[in-house]
């Protein structure tokens, strides 16, 4: 037996014990439910997690979607992995793949006019699984009382001791495909003055700070919620997991809602809530505004177009919940994408399919090398300063390989985000045909501020060039901020790309409440990326707070 073999064999065995087995096809649920959850993102697998710690509850999860990880019972995997325990999920390499090798089984399949996870784990079975603590400024000055960084610091502990997270994901302690890190470091450190520090233990600091990313990945797999709080709940008799289940609407009475309606392979039914019973929406930052004005609770203008069109299920207008709030505020982060070439740069391209042999071979071995992470080398922060004494954050990192008409071996991609204290927002809208929700035209770019506080992020990062070698090939380095603000807010394949990280369409204090339950109703809350206000990092990490904190609030509601 050859010793790749064995390993693979070992490995096969230990997973018997580290993870559950993939589930089984689940019951059908019919019998009234305590808590409902409708989505199982991070938001929704950590609130029914929790909330069914109390053994009296019965906590019914549902999602739309399918498996993904190989312990939910996903089987979707390129041919070298035949023979594990890992779908293409579970691999942090295969991360890029999702874009060049798209997955019918993940996506969201004609349910977002958007790009979306629509699986067990939502965008967390997707994403490079980043796990950045957001600084506590975020909550101090975008949250409402009740939510700033003191009341979160109980909810944030409780995540580190449940989430494993590195910035070292590979399992022999070793850095790969470094030529990035190297390069940026000499640029921004030696030649910008930034602090190359541990972005985690030192979350507070935002304005130029360098390090390497932090993942949640555990084991040398993709980890998440699915893995550090589902695969616990499940063992729970008052908790089930109900997949290919797609929430059409929330029924209720007035202010009470009593159920949700379910097509599962197009038999339509009701799943009944319990008299003390809640529902708790966790679709995301598109779905669950969809779903809320489908359950008759939005802007009154769309609501009549829905119910003209036997979207509402005939819920009268007398009974509707007349909020302009719901959608409004959609927040992605402005993204612009700079090539950057140098002759100390080695790019690496990740493949599905065919891998470097040696480093197939390590991953599948000893889960080490360049498929142990997503690829990115490094990501780094600074401020831009207002003169109303207001801040705008910005973000960059360095992937592990070029784009479109750059993908030479010495190119990779500089990612350039702008994060908090931005001012361009839009609204979740949905289209006149299937009524499906979207992202109005306002979210990037509606406020001119926000343009100028990028391009002045890359001015100067363009003035610390001169001596690192590295020339930035689609944007000229002499451009000046006016420069670069025509060509970030100009449609090219390097710019105003979406990067899918929405938030901020049903915010706290105008679409729900402080305790997240939703303006006009008693028992209906919203615990996802909707609630968050724009953060100063990748937000998924922050999400994972949100579901912690709302865990709370509604835990003492259900007292």
């Amino acid at each position: 037996m050859s010793a790749i073999l064995l390993s693979l064999l070992l490995q096969a065995l230990l997973a018997v014990r580290l993870y559950a087995v993939p589930v089984a096809p689940e019951a059908r649920a019919t019998s009234p439910y305590d808590v409902i959850v409708i989505g199982s993102g991070p938001a929704g697998v950590i609130i029914a997690s929790r909330l069914s710690e109390n053994p009296s509850r019965k906590v019914l999860l549902l999602e739309g979607g399918g498996p993904s990880y190989w312990v939910t019972g996903g089987t979707e995997r390129p041919a070298w992995l035949a023979g594990t325990n890992l779908s293409r999920v579970d691999v942090p390499g295969l991360y890029s793949s999702i874009y060049s090798n798209p997955s019918t089984n993940l996506l969201c399949q004609n349910k977002i006019r958007a790009y979306g996870a629509c699986t067990i784990g939502g965008n967390s079975a997707i994403n490079a699984g980043l796990f950045f603590e957001p600084p506590a400024s975020d909550f101090d000055l975008y949250f409402p009382a009740g939510w700033k960084h003191t009341d979160l610091v109980p909810s944030i502990n409780r995540l580190y001791q449940t989430q494993p997270s590195t910035n070292k994901p590979s399992l022999d302690g070793l850095y790969y495909q470094q030529s990035g890190y190297t390069a940026a470091k000499k640029w921004l450190v030696t030649n910008a003055g930034y602090t190359e520090l541990d972005i985690n233990a030192n979350s507070a600091r935002k304005t130029k700070v360098f390090g390497h990313p932090v993942y949640d990945y555990a084991n040398g797999r993709r980890g998440g919620p699915v893995i550090s709080y589902l695969q616990t709940a499940l063992k729970r008799p008052n908790f089930q997991l109900q997949s290919g289940t797609w929430v059409q609407r929330i029924v209720r009475t007035g202010s009470q809602a009593t159920g949700v309606v379910v097509n599962v392979g197009g038999t339509i039914s009701t799943i009944p809530l319990t008299t003390t019973g809640r529902v708790i929406v966790s679709g995301g930052a598109l779905k669950s505004p969809e779903l809320l004005m489908k359950s008759g609770i939005g802007d009154p203008a769309v609501l009549t177009q829905l119910s003209q069109a036997n979207q509402l299920g005939g819920l009268p207008s007398s009974s509707w919940i007349n909020n302009t709030a719901v959608g409004n505020g959609l927040f992605d982060n402005p993204n612009t994408f700079i090539e950057m070439s140098g002759p100390t740069i080695q790019a690496y391209n990740y493949q599905y399919d065919n891998p470097i042999p040696a480093d197939r071979d390590l991953y599948l071995t000893k889960k080490s090398g360049p498929y142990s992470f997503a690829g990115g080398s490094c990501s780094f922060w600074d401020t831009v300063q207002h003169a109303d004494g207001t801040v705008a954050g910005v973000q960059g990192g360095l992937g592990a390989a070029g784009y479109q008409a750059y993908t030479d071996s010495m190119t990779v991609t500089m990612n350039i985000y702008g994060t908090s204290g931005l001012k361009s927002t839009g609204k979740v809208v949905l289209d006149n045909t299937n009524y499906l929700p979207g992202p109005s035209g306002s979210v990037y770019y509606s406020n001119p501020q926000d343009a100028q506080d990028i391009a002045t992020f890359i001015r100067r990062l363009f003035d610390a060039l001169p001596g690192t070698g590295l020339t930035p090939l689609n944007l000229n380095q002499t451009s000046t901020v006016a420069q670069i603000v025509q060509y970030i807010t100009s449609y090219t394949p390097y710019t105003r790309g979406q990067v899918n990280h929405w938030s901020s369409s049903c915010r706290i204090g105008s679409c729900v409440d402080v305790n997240t339950t939703v303006i006009g109703m008693k028992n209906m809350h919203v615990v996802d990326a909707s609630i968050l206000a724009p953060l100063s990092v990748n937000p998924q990490m922050g999400v994972m707070i949100a579901a912690e904190r709302a865990w709370e609030l509604i835990n003492k509601l259900m007292v």
